[in-house]
Parts: C-alpha cells; structure tokens; sequence
C-alpha cells in the first residue's frame, strides 16, 4: 500500500514536466499506404482467325445459279474500289490480296459471271460456319423537312459535342478504339446521352433536325435498320442514312420481350417478328415506350442523294444481295455464300454493311430493299444453316491453313 503514493507523485510530476514545455503537440499522422487502382486492359478483339478457319466445300459444289451470280458480280464489282484500299479487321486477307480479282470483275461478262468466283476465289469456314441470318429493309415512313402539326418527333443529324475520348480519359473499347461519348462542362469525359434523354429532349433547340416523323415507333425501326425514306404529304421522298451513334450498347427489344413471355403463340402474346413487336408497342404505348428505352443506343442521320441506301462500306447495298456481318469476322466487300432453312435467303451475298446487334462469326442481317414485300421479308426473317466466306485465291496458303 506504501507504494501507491509515490506512483501518484511520480504521475504528478509527468504531467508537470509536460505542462512546463507548453501544448502536447501529437505525433504527425501518416496515411496508411494507398494502392493505385488497377487498370484492367480489355481482352483482345475476336477475331476470325481467333475463332479458326478451314477450307470450306468447293465453290462448283455450291450450285451457283447464274442470275444469283450476276447480281452479286455487280455488287462485288461496287465494292472493289473499298476492297482493294481498306484495312481488313478481320485479319483474313490484305487490300492487294484482292487486286486481281478486282481487275477481273471489271470486264467479266455478266451472262458467265457463275465462272468468275471459282476462278478467283476459294471457300473458307470461319469457326463451325453456322449461321444465323436476320433480315433488313429500307422503310418509307411518314415525315417532313419542317416541323408542322402531327409531324413532331425529330430526325437529328451527328451532335457536335459527340466525340471519342482522347487516350487516358477512358480505357479503350473490346476492339482498342477510344469510346464514344462527350465531354462535360468540367472537362471531365462521360457516355453520351441515352435513348430515353435524346427522347426527353436534351438535343431539342440545337439546330440538329434534319427532319420531322409522325410516328416515333416507325422512326425506332428505321434507326434499328439504319436507312430509309421519309415520305412527305406531297408524295415527295427524302432518303436518309446512317451518319453515327451514340456509343451506347444496342439491345434487341424482341429479345426483352421473348424473355418476359410477351412473344409466342399463345394467348395475349404477339407474334415474334418486327410487325407482332410494332403492334405491341403500339397497343402499349406506355410500356411500349418504356420497351424502347431499354435500347440505349441511338442514331444519327444525314441526307442521302443516289440511287440506293449505302452500306458501312460506302456503296449502295442492293436488294437480296447485300448482307451485314461483323467486320471482325468478314472482310467488308467479301462475297458470302448461305444454305439455310429459309430458302428465300439462299445464294451469294456480298457483305457491304454493319449492324448494332450483328456481331459474332457468322452472323449476318440479309438486304431486302423497299416497300410492302420488303417489309415483310425482312421483318420475318430468321434463318440458321451454313455460311462460306469466298476469299482471294491464295489466302488459306498464306495464313498457313491446309
């Protein structure tokens, strides 16, 4: 007990010693060690020579029919001019690997054009060459120039401010390209505005319509097929084209619909092709416009002069012979033979256009052109057999296939 006092007097005597030398000042704090966040690189882009190629069936073995192979000499002959000066994404052939059969396709007759493509070209499988092939049209819907009553929902044109990120202000797309977007008042870089902003308004007043629609469930499906024709009520056509999106991600609105129950055959269900979707829509209008939103991505368009929609390639893509692919996969301006269960689809195609939902070896959107018939096709159109890409002469040798 004695010792208790001076443990006391010797604390007493501590806080005296610490009193004399003035404030208690703490020891400075050292921030705990931060780890830098982790960058992940995105995955390299897919590619065909990723999924694998083979040599396919010997092109006299397809059954090419002379008229199917006039139409697509005449496409392949529009492409050449892209063909033989663009870099190919899919890593399959080389601009100058097309060279002579360009040269060829120039003068050959079209009454032989069934003998050009084994002369010149030779069949190749990317990855199990199974296919899947939807179809597109060119729509006519109703619309002006300048806004007027019943004509209220705009057609706009590429916005200024939509831009690629420069690099460092966001990590690069699956395929390596910067992403697109817009930069805010802060400098700082952001996804551009969505489906349900642009249709809220935020574009309105900027000077961006190029154009005016009656009805926003037609324009939602000209954007899906990326062209067509305004109709005026004076009879007048306006045609317009893709000029760009807004680097958003593209959902098919069929497939939301399949997956809450609302496509099939059974009762209150809608049929499973664009027409059944447009009539739900259109009954819905609430849940319908709530449907279309679940799309974000949007698009942009421009006058087009000529005598036909042009394609990603930059040439008019023509009625039951132009297809879109992933140019991942096909070399844009390949020509694309198809067996499947939807035999209006069978025969030579030429690969001259992209699509938002049309990704993947062997996945292609085929071309039906304009009007009631097209409509029809194209919007019912769902087809699976066999793709066979034909290639320069050549190309298997040289990417070391046998």
């Amino acid at each position: 007990m004695a010792r208790q006092p001076v443990r006391r007097l010797a604390a007493l005597a501590l806080i005296a010693l610490l009193a004399a030398c003035g404030r208690i000042i703490p020891p400075p704090r050292v921030p705990p060690p931060t780890t830098p966040p982790t960058v992940v690189a995105p995955p390299p882009p897919a590619t065909a020579l990723l999924a694998g190629v083979v040599a396919g069936p010997s092109i006299a073995s397809l059954g090419l029919g002379t008229d199917d192979a006039a139409a697509a000499l005449a496409s392949f002959r529009e492409s050449c001019p892209r063909l033989t000066t663009r870099s190919d994404d899919s890593g399959l052939t080389r601009p100058e690997d097309w060279k002579p059969a360009c040269v060829a396709a120039a003068t050959w007759p079209a009454r032989q054009a069934a003998s050009f493509f084994p002369a010149w070209l030779e069949p190749v499988r990317v990855g199990d060459g199974k296919a899947y092939v939807t179809g597109y049209y060119e729509p006519e819907i109703a619309g002006v120039r300048t806004r007027q009553p019943g004509y209220d929902v705009p057609v706009y044109s590429v916005p200024p401010d939509l831009v690629r990120a420069r690099e460092g202000d966001a990590l690069p797309t699956e395929k390596g390209a910067q992403p697109l977007g817009r930069y805010d008042a802060n400098g700082q870089f952001q996804p551009y505005y969505d489906r349900a902003a642009i249709d809220d308004g935020v574009l309105m007043g900027k000077g961006l319509e190029i154009a005016w629609a009656a009805d926003p469930v037609e324009l939602f499906f000209l954007q899906v097929q990326g062209s067509g024709r305004l109709r005026t009520p004076d009879g007048s056509v306006m045609r317009i084209g893709y000029a760009g999106q807004n680097g958003l991600p593209y959902t098919g609105i069929g497939g939301v619909m399949r997956t809450r129950g609302l496509l099939g055959t059974g009762p209150g269900q809608y049929a499973g092709s664009m027409q059944g979707i447009m009539q739900y829509i259109h009954e819905h209008p609430d849940d319908g416009k709530a449907l279309m939103r679940q799309n974000q991505s949007y698009v942009f368009f421009k006058e087009l002069t000529g005598d036909g929609p042009l394609g990603a390639l930059g040439v008019p893509v023509r009625a039951n012979s132009s297809v879109a692919a992933d140019p991942a996969f096909v070399p844009l301006g390949a020509p694309v033979w198809l067996s499947l269960d939807r035999p209006e689809a069978n025969g030579l195609w030429i690969a001259q256009d992209t699509g938002g939902a049309i990704k993947g070896a062997n996945r292609f959107d085929s071309f039906w052109g304009a009007g009631a018939s097209a409509r029809l096709t194209a919007g019912g159109m769902s087809g699976r057999g066999d793709a066979v890409l034909l290639l320069p002469k050549g190309t298997l040798q040289r990417l070391g296939v046998r």
